[in-house]
C-alpha cells in the first residue's frame, strides 16, 4: 500500500476540493469536491472505492493508497480563521499577523522555511494543549 499526500484546497467559491500531484504513485485519477472538508473527503474516498472496485472487475492492476489529507497555507489559513486569528497564530509561530493574512488572500506565498515555521508552531500548542488538565 502506498501512502500519499492529497492536498486540500478552498475555492474561490468557498468549496473545498483535494487532489495529488504529478509525482503520485497512483495510477489513476481521483476527485473530491465538498461544501466541507470533510464532505470532500467522503467523496475522494467514495471515488477512490469506485475506482478500485472497477479496476479490479477489468483486471486492471490497481495501486492501492493510504491517504495523508494535508492543507496548503492559505487553505489552513481559510479553514481555521474563526478558531485561530492572525493574532494569536502569529504569537504562535513568529510569523507576523499581517503575513499570515497576505498569504490567506492569495496575495503572497509562504516559503517551504516559513510554511515550517508555521507548522511547527501549531505543532508546538498543539502539544501544550494535549497536556493541559482542567479541574
Amino acid at each position: 500500500m502506498q501512502k500519499v499526500k492529497a492536498y486540500i484546497c478552498k475555492e474561490k467559491d468557498g468549496t473545498y476540493s483535494i487532489f495529488v500531484d504529478e509525482k503520485s504513485p497512483i495510477n489513476y485519477g481521483l476527485v473530491g469536491e465538498g461544501r466541507t472538508v470533510q464532505s470532500a473527503i467522503d467523496e475522494w474516498l467514495a471515488v477512490y472505492n469506485e475506482m478500485k472496485q472497477s479496476y479490479t472487475e477489468k483486471g486492471i492492476d490497481f495501486v492501492e493508497a493510504e491517504f495523508d489529507f494535508v492543507f496548503d497555507v492559505p487553505s489552513f489559513l481559510e479553514y481555521y480563521g474563526g478558531l485561530i486569528t492572525f493574532k494569536g497564530l502569529s504569537k504562535l509561530t513568529g510569523v507576523s499577523a499581517a503575513q499570515l493574512s497576505q498569504y490567506a488572500t492569495g496575495y503572497r506565498h509562504p516559503s517551504p522555511k516559513t510554511t515550517a515555521k508555521i507548522q511547527s508552531g501549531l505543532h508546538s500548542f498543539a502539544t501544550e494543549l494535549s497536556q493541559v488538565t482542567l479541574v
